[in-house]
């Protein structure tokens, strides 16, 4: 920390108590100055020599009066204490704490060069030209003094300079950077890394691009708000940068915002704090992590953040949201709601996702996800994979409507995936916590899948799953049979639109939807195990090069069982009807 001693003489004031300070001297004092309720007994020629506005108070006084208040002194006490003592010559030191108090009680008392060369306002300019404006810290530490004397700071310059100072540092380029900083970041790197050596001497490390952050997260939100600011319009410290020094900072200053649950405290302050974040976020795609917008997101919708904030907030998240998390999703509801977590945002996240296909704005040629305003195959299918993880775990909740439900896994059903393995997780899942679901329930929900799409180990599972519709596992099984026999010499791809009732399987569309037709009808577990007994006996006969018979009896028993839809049977409408029901420990766990 830069330091400047004012004086040489030994210091002589003393305190009489805790309300009086007097210079211990043979002469007798002749002046007494109030600030607040602490009184200074002083000379009349070392301070008037030096200040004009004593000279002018000193002057309207009458003669019998010796006794005049400053109250309004920048700085009270302490900084009159500076002041005398320059007037006196005795030993004062000026610091990073104290230089803006010593600085406008200066001004206030007019201790120009006009009234006597060398005086304390020019001294004081020359020591934060010289040295405090040229550290880092000092500079930092200065701007924290400034709040407490505004409005002087702000008129004197003393905040726009330390502003200037601060970010000029920051933006420098971090191999020049030589001066001490605070970096407590989480980034570990190797032994080799941390102590480099070249022929056997330790070199000095280069300092990270956001090497700064750390210290700026000591300042006020509305100093904070104003440092940014002028480190972007300097344009010299990138956008992720900026993004790297708002999470550090809501980090810190707000409660539980790492771990996504805001404590309690003072709302204005934190609602303050999250809408000035909010403004500062660079328009930049990717400046900030989507893990760390959700989470200022949420912190919106606690705090009773403005509408506006939080559309806009929204939107850059929609921007990047192939990069988020299912735990990221995990919204909790408001206090008062049945729901565990807020599907509501979601929704609305990725219907923005999905608008951004429709929409004509011109958006980073880098960012390979968005593209003039149209997501790219890869983002869609993260989105896609991201919305069906997060429905199967949002459906453990047995408050989650179905409709909301619907319409979010709707809304991504036409994007592309690998596999349907995690919608069917999904849907496995509400069918457990939902019991009480109705056959025509079920089928909507099981038209969010495609049987074809679906792994081994989920095929397996839904032979088994007593949940489902029969209709879902007859499908499965008839592609299962299909796999089988397409391993044989003759083409046994049996047409889907001959088969199933109505001549179609599927939206034209997407590929991933059912039709009502589709799902019309239930069969009997008999023959459901006739069919998988079939399907066992033609993998059996594809080994032994029985591929072509095998197939044809395979086709024939899903013919009969799909032809006996039309027949106008009502038979079991569900696997649970058509059976008697085991005990809950017999049945399949859901697919994990």
């Amino acid at each position: 920390m830069k330091f400047m001693k004012l004086g040489s003489k030994p210091d002589q004031f003393q305190n009489d108590g805790d309300n009086i300070r007097y210079v211990a001297t043979e002469l007798a004092t002749d002046l007494i100055i109030n600030v607040g309720d602490v009184k200074f007994y002083l000379h009349k020629f070392p301070l008037l020599s030096k200040s004009s506005h004593l000279q002018k108070l000193v002057g309207s006084a009458s003669e019998e009066n010796d006794e005049i208040r400053m109250d309004d002194i920048p700085g009270g006490p302490p900084a009159l204490e500076i002041c005398a003592k320059f007037c006196y010559g005795m030993v004062a030191t000026l610091n990073a704490y104290n230089v803006v108090a010593a600085r406008c009680a200066a001004e206030y008392l007019e201790m120009y060069e006009a009234v006597e060369k060398g005086n304390l306002v020019y001294k004081i300019d020359v020591f934060l030209g010289s040295s405090i404006f040229r550290s880092w810290k000092d500079s930092i530490i200065v701007l924290q003094t400034t709040r407490s004397h505004l409005p002087w700071s702000e008129e004197l310059k003393i905040v726009s300079h330390c502003l200037d100072s601060i970010a000029s540092k920051a933006a420098i380029e971090p191999c020049r950077v030589d001066w001490s900083y605070t970096y407590n970041r989480k980034k570990l790197l190797s032994g080799d890394e941390q102590d480099p050596l070249w022929n056997g001497v330790r070199q000095q490390q280069a300092a990270p691009k956001d090497w700064w952050v750390e210290e700026l997260c000591e300042l006020q939100i509305d100093l904070y708000k104003r440092v940014i600011s002028t480190i972007r319009a300097k344009g010299r410290v990138s956008a992720d940068v900026i993004g790297d020094s708002l999470q550090a900072y809501v980090s810190r200053r707000l409660p539980g915002f790492s771990k996504g649950t805001i404590r309690g405290g003072d709302t204005l302050k934190y609602r303050y704090l999250v809408e000035t974040i909010t403004g500062l976020l660079p328009s930049e795609i990717s400046s900030a992590p989507c893990s760390f917008l959700l989470k200022l997101l949420q912190a919106s919708f606690v705090l009773g953040c403005g509408e506006p904030g939080r559309r806009e907030l929204m939107q850059k998240i929609s921007q990047q949201l192939g990069e988020a998390t299912v735990a990221d999703f995990l919204i909790r509801s408001p206090n008062g709601e049945t729901a565990l977590y807020n599907i509501d945002i979601v929704y609305d996240l990725v219907e923005q996702f999905v608008m951004q296909e429709h929409s004509d704005c011109s958006l980073d040629p880098k960012f390979n996800d968005v593209c003039n305003g149209f997501p790219s195959v890869a983002a869609k299918e993260n989105v896609a994979t991201l919305v069906d993880s997060y429905l199967a775990e949002a459906a453990r909740d047995a408050s989650l409507p179905l409709l909301r439900f619907l319409d979010l896994a709707a809304m991504v059903s036409c994007f592309p995936r690998q596999t349907h393995d995690r919608i069917y997780r999904a849907i496995d899942m509400f069918l457990k916590e939902h019991p009480e679901m109705s056959k025509s329930d079920k089928k909507k929900m099981c038209r969010l899948m495609d049987c074809r799409k679906l792994s081994g180990e989920a095929c397996a599972h839904v032979v088994q799953n007593e949940r489902l519709p029969l209709r879902v596992v007859m499908q499965v099984l008839f592609f299962e049979h299909r796999r089988a026999a397409g391993g044989g010499g003759v083409d046994h791809t049996v047409s889907i639109k001959a088969l199933l009732p109505g001549g179609s399987y599927g939206s034209s569309r997407s590929g991933t939807t059912n039709t009502d037709d589709d799902w019309e009808g239930e069969q009997t577990s008999e023959e459901i195990k006739s069919l998988k007994a079939e399907l066992a006996s033609l993998r059996l006969k594809n080994r032994g090069g029985g591929a072509e018979k095998g197939g044809a009896r395979g086709a024939k028993m899903v013919s009969k069982l799909w032809s006996n839809e039309n027949s106008g049977s009502d038979t079991s409408g569900s696997l649970e009807e058509s059976r008697s029901t085991p005990s809950r420990s017999s049945r399949r766990r859901p697919l994990s």
